[in-house]
């Protein structure tokens, strides 16, 4: 006997005939389903229409649906005449006589439309391998098919499409009010910069951040200290290794051993270059030693594979986001992800906006913030005043215009620094010195569009020594 001829219906007429039946008897019965029941998972077509005017009665016109006022409805709907019209309202009553528990009757429907739309999903794995003109490779076919059964899951969750206007406002008043209670007024995600949270309001879920700036700049270790400080915000007392919400950092520019470096360079206060030489005091090897066991604890996630495409950093953040709880997402850096055309310069700008929208949408589909890194054109070195503008992002226009926020790092100290006059002119190299000194600490964050929020400037403190930036006190200082 072959697989067809041994293969289950996957589909149940007579728990779907209960289901309706019992509704129509009794409409308070469809409070047990409707949170999880759709009119698509009804197999019988005439079953489906069926669901549907019974929510259109008690939803949408909130008039009872009995046999009553559905009469007419069966009578004149062409599908359902051909199945008996009036008297196909007797059988389905007929078949409410017996339920037990509509709701169980509603979860077997339910996963009977599950398993058809994971037939259907198979059969389209296999179709795409075989296709002779699909000329996509493995790795991007499994993408694809993870991507497929993602959604199916989270369709089999009961994610709705729509949200009412109230479920949005209960959401946008908790947030105010978790601001309110909290000392830092802030209802996102902390960066752990006190300044750069008052702007942002912390980083919002669903929100595309797009941190920009010049080699050097010190991009990739303010990445670094808002992963970790976010990090630590996230799961400050939390107990439970199940309640714990992962950060994620995309590294395609670094390897991880070299951004532990880093990290261990900044929680530990020891230069960076030590990790590298092994030149360690002793006192210095037990504080490595007792904050990387603190640190090892931490739910932070690094994945340095070099040249990864947007699609395989979508399918890895949905991994994240079903094993580890992902709650943030930092990606470094932008334009050495790959989008899936050809590079080529005269379709460089159709990538980046590929590669933006796909930032954009891991954002709003995992509904989280993603942090992307991003260099900056050279324009900037042509101008007097070296603070960079939105015209100074590479293939500006996509990443412009798909980002919520768009931020600049920019140290004064980096240009001055590449100034030095000689020794020998003493009175130009004191000056020099001095202001040397008061700039070497200063990182200048510049907030050049914020959808939802102003705009502006701050200042923080940057130690280059640790790659480290804290809150600057300008009170003091």
């Amino acid at each position: 006997m072959s697989d067809i001829e041994t293969r289950k219906e996957l589909y149940n007429i007579e728990a779907e005939q209960a289901v309706l039946g019992t509704i129509i008897l009794n409409n308070e019965y469809l409070n047990r389903v409707i949170e999880f029941l759709q009119p698509e998972h009804f197999y019988e077509p005439a079953h489906q229409k069926i669901f549907i005017q019974i929510l259109h009665n008690v939803e949408k016109i909130h008039i009872v649906a009995n046999p009553v006022t559905l009469k007419q409805f069966f009578e004149s709907d062409p599908s359902i005449k051909s199945i008996g019209g009036a008297l196909y309202l007797s059988t389905l009553l007929g078949a409410a006589s017996s339920i037990i528990d509509i709701a169980d009757y509603g979860r077997l429907i339910h996963d009977l439309a599950l398993k058809r739309e994971l037939t259907m999903v198979g059969e389209e794995i296999v179709n795409r391998v075989y296709r002779a003109e699909e000329k996509t490779s493995a790795s991007e076919q499994i993408e694809l098919a993870e991507s497929s059964l993602f959604k199916l899951s989270e369709h089999g969750n009961g994610r709705a499409d729509f949200r009412s206007i109230a479920t949005s406002l209960k959401e946008t008043l908790d947030k105010t009010l978790l601001a309110k209670q909290r000392d830092s007024h802030i209802s996102g995600i902390s960066t752990g910069l006190t300044d750069l949270d008052k702007i942002l309001s912390g980083m919002q879920q669903s929100d595309l951040i797009i941190l920009a700036g010049r080699p050097s700049m010190g991009k990739t270790s303010l990445g670094i200290n808002i992963l970790v400080n976010a990090c630590k915000f996230l799961n400050k007392d939390v107990t439970e290794q199940k309640d714990k919400k992962a950060v994620g950092f995309f590294s395609l520019e670094m390897s991880s051993d070299q951004l532990s470096a880093r990290i261990l360079s900044m929680e530990c206060s020891i230069n960076a270059t030590k990790f590298r030489t092994g030149q360690l005091s002793e006192n210095e090897w037990e504080a490595v030693a007792m904050r990387s066991a603190e640190i090892s604890k931490m739910p932070l996630f690094i994945d340095d594979t070099p040249a990864l495409s947007i699609a395989a950093i979508r399918t890895r953040a949905r991994r994240m986001v079903r094993k580890n709880n992902l709650a943030l997402l930092v990606v470094d850096y932008l334009q050495l992800i790959r989008g899936t055309t050809t590079r080529s310069n005269e379709n460089r700008v159709q990538e980046v906006s590929e590669i933006t929208q796909g930032l954009k949408a891991i954002a709003k589909e995992f509904n989280i913030p993603v942090l992307a890194l991003s260099q900056l054109s050279r324009a900037v070195e042509q101008r007097e005043d070296k603070r960079p503008q939105l015209s100074d992002l590479r293939e500006s226009g996509s990443i412009e215009q798909d980002a919520d926020v768009v931020a600049f790092i920019y140290r004064d100290s980096y240009y001055l620094e590449r100034k030095r006059p000689p020794e020998t002119e003493a009175e130009k190299f004191h000056a020099w010195k001095n202001q040397m000194q008061e700039l070497s600490h200063k990182a200048e964050v510049i907030i050049a569009k914020q959808r939802n929020g102003p705009v502006g400037s701050l200042h923080l403190y940057f130690d280059a020594e640790f790659t480290r930036f804290g809150n600057l006190d300008i009170y003091h200082n």
